[in-house]
């Protein structure tokens, strides 16, 4: 079973990494920690609270960091929304936050479970696991790897070099980066193939209850905001890809590489420069020892679209079950 702390940005695909985290028996989820990236974090906090509530999810959640490292707040409100999560109806939350920031959370859970055992899972700006690991240098060693949804290593999504994620923090993101633990990137390159198909959506559809509702609601939501602003065929379920490898190692293909953010560019600032090593990765990224190339990181390359679908549809039955 997997150990993992969820920090997220709520958010509509963050919404189905949260059902799927709680739905599959082979995931522990700890906590949830919120951040700001698609809207400020008192929504984000807000909505994580409220999908828990409505589908019975009692784990911690914790609220975290309200803006980026240095840089002028960025959110994705054209895409998500004045909530945050526009479209479904959500029920309020009926329960507390946990009192602990999100950063203090994190380090209190990972000290507080053997070495290896805990993964990290930011599907939002990597805010917190900056500062967490800023605060408490030794959970570096003690976490088992984190999985992290953002940047690219072809073009971006907010501009034509970078992610969103990274983007709205790029310094955070050079931060975990740049640490000794083992990062594994779950771009754009992998997430626009988890794409909602219409056969995804029948499936969705065809088990009826809230549940399915709900996720269909936010498909619809996404459709209109995905395809006008990304030029995508079907939305996106980015935040989930991250989950269900956790679940499945095989539902996606992955590379070795050293990856870098930039964090001076001028038109590439919170571009992610993969250096593949199968793709006979350059041996520097300059002239000094620091800068030699170590290719440590794992980027995620090739969806099982199919084992993936697999996955969404089986949590929304489990949960449909548990809610019964």
């Amino acid at each position: 079973m997997e150990k993992i702390i969820l920090d997220c940005d709520p958010g509509h695909d963050d919404a189905i990494a949260i059902l799927l985290a709680a739905a599959n028996p082979k995931i522990d989820l700890l906590g949830i920690t919120t951040v700001s990236g698609n809207h400020n974090v008192d929504n984000t906090t807000r909505n994580a609270l409220s999908v828990c509530t409505a589908y019975g999810i009692k784990v911690p959640v914790a609220k975290g960091s309200p803006g980026p490292l240095l840089i002028d707040q960025v959110l994705a409100v054209e895409i998500h929304g004045e909530t945050g999560l526009d479209g479904p109806e959500l029920p309020p939350a009926s329960f507390e936050l946990d009192r602990r920031h999100a950063v203090d959370f994190i380090i209190d859970t990972v000290m507080a479970h053997e070495p290896k055992t805990v993964t990290l899972v930011p599907v939002g700006p990597y805010t917190n696991i900056a500062l967490a690991a800023r605060k408490e240098p030794r959970i570096v060693e003690r976490v088992k790897r984190v999985v992290a949804m953002g940047g690219s290593f072809s073009r971006g999504n907010i501009t034509p070099a970078a992610e969103f994620n990274v983007y709205a923090d790029p310094e955070a993101a050079d931060v975990v980066f740049r640490a000794g633990w083992d990062v594994t990137m779950v771009g754009l390159d992998l997430t626009h193939q988890a794409l909602a198909t219409p056969d995804l959506q029948d499936r969705v559809r065809a088990l009826g209850g809230s549940i399915s509702r709900f996720i269909l609601d936010i498909w619809e939501f996404i459709a209109t905001t995905h395809g006008g602003l990304l030029q995508i065929e079907y939305p996106a379920i980015h935040d989930a890809c991250c989950v269900a490898a956790l679940i499945d190692p095989e539902v996606f293909s992955t590379e070795k590489a050293d990856i870098r953010v930039e964090i001076a560019g001028h038109w590439t600032k919170g571009m992610t420069v993969c250096n593949f090593e199968k793709m006979g990765g350059m041996r520097h990224f300059g002239g000094t020892a620091s800068e030699q190339v170590n290719f440590r990181h794992t980027v995620a390359m090739k969806l099982d679209h199919t084992k993936f679908c697999d996955l969404i549809v089986d949590a929304v039955e489990r949960l449909t079950r548990q809610k019964a």
